[in-house]
């Protein structure tokens, strides 16, 4: 964010006050400076959530169970599995970002939208935003946070971030599961995308109290530009992205809005020096709230209507999914997600499973056949 005017603190400069020597100025701050302490918890939060997942998703003893239920000798393919053991990481081409399953993610609370619309589970719009897919993106992700909201909290408080952060996050949540039902989607991402928009509507809604505004404006305008673009390579969900963007856009309009400079001097000004009263915001600034708080609550009416109709917006919008990839000679933009759904029959003990998105068929003989999971992992191997 640019520079405000006055900087942090402004003098003033006050005969007689008492306390202070005659002609030296006294210095105040037009705003509150908070120490942050939310932003680090959440970080806390989210790796020790990441940990309890490693835990749970136990990758040597998943694929011994897989190999059991075909009959086969266990020659586990975990990612340092003797130094981690019960922690080390799926296997590569499982998955990339050196993590847990997608079973076990769904079982920690990954956004799922078939269990939330038809399982009544809308509780994991929410527990999503905790979860993380491994250990490239947990450090990317915690490391913009701590870049990013150390300072909002600073400037803002731990309350107005707290709910920036959250409704964010529930908002990419929201526009992820409208466009993204084949899929299965974790990540603080659409949270942080959040807080980069609520930067962009506060230095809007707060214009006259910058100095250089359209180099703050710039240098905003280019990160913004710059981190949606990654959001259109491969196997990356950019719905969130841009859901969390415009929910913390419009907050921030809402909730970080400041009062102009015009109206703290004369708050602070001394009894005996009678300043022109000036109204607490602009007009312009209550304008954009009133437009910021409107457009929020409808957006996220509808957008749970549609959710909850059984809508699926990629089907309706042709040109959407370019939003989250653009194919190229490099890579290709089929659903990640469907690499994990299989057509499966069985007749006794023997299984046929065929991937929806390579068409490979592969015949299992299980021996046991009960075991729901491990035929989870099954296809995702066949999907692989």
């Amino acid at each position: 964010m640019g520079n405000r005017k006055g900087g942090d603190t402004l003098p003033l400069h006050c005969k007689g006050d008492s306390g202070a020597p005659r002609g030296k100025p006294v210095e105040f701050r037009p705003f509150k400076r908070w120490f942050p302490w939310l932003v680090p918890l959440f970080v806390i939060a989210n790796v020790a959530l990441f940990v309890l997942t490693m835990y749970v998703n136990n990758c040597p003893q998943s694929e011994s169970r897989v190999a059991n239920v075909v009959g086969m000798t266990s020659s586990s393919r975990c990612v340092l599995q003797s130094e981690l053991g019960r922690f080390s990481f799926q296997p590569i081409r499982e998955n990339p970002l050196l993590g847990p399953s997608s079973s076990t993610l769904l079982k920690m609370g990954a956004l799922a939208v078939s269990n939330v619309v038809s399982g009544g589970q809308s509780w994991r719009m929410l527990t999503c935003i905790w979860l993380h897919g491994g250990v490239v993106h947990i450090f990317a992700n915690m490391l913009s946070l701590l870049l990013i909201g150390i300072r909002l909290e600073q400037e803002f408080g731990f309350v107005r971030i707290g709910m920036l952060y959250v409704m964010s996050g529930i908002g990419g949540s929201l526009l992820s599961a409208l466009f993204m039902q084949g899929s299965i989607s974790v990540g603080a991402s659409g949270a942080l995308f959040g807080l980069l928009g609520s930067m962009l509507s506060e230095l809007l809604t707060n214009w006259t109290i910058y100095e250089n505004k359209l180099s703050a404006l710039s240098i905003l305008v280019i990160i913004i530009v710059i981190n949606l673009a990654v959001g259109i390579l491969p196997h990356v969900d950019n719905s969130a992205h841009i859901g969390g963007f415009i929910s913390g856009f419009l907050l921030g309009f809402i909730i970080l809005i400041r009062p102009q400079f015009a109206y703290i001097n004369r708050k602070n000004a001394p009894p005996v020096y009678q300043a022109p009263k000036k109204r607490k915001y602009k007009t312009y600034q209550i304008i954009l709230l009133l437009i910021a708080l409107i457009l929020l609550i409808l957006g996220f009416a509808v957008g749970l209507v549609v959710l909850f109709s059984g809508v699926n917006l990629s089907e309706k919008c042709s040109w959407c999914h370019y939003l989250s990839c653009i194919p190229t000679s490099r890579w290709s933009c089929s659903n990640s997600s469907s690499q994990t759904s299989c057509l499966s029959s069985q007749l006794g003990n023997q299984l046929n499973l065929t991937c929806e998105a390579t068409n490979k068929m592969r015949t299992y003989y299980l021996q046991n056949q009960n075991a729901s999971d491990a035929v989870y992992q099954l296809c995702a191997d066949l999907c692989s």
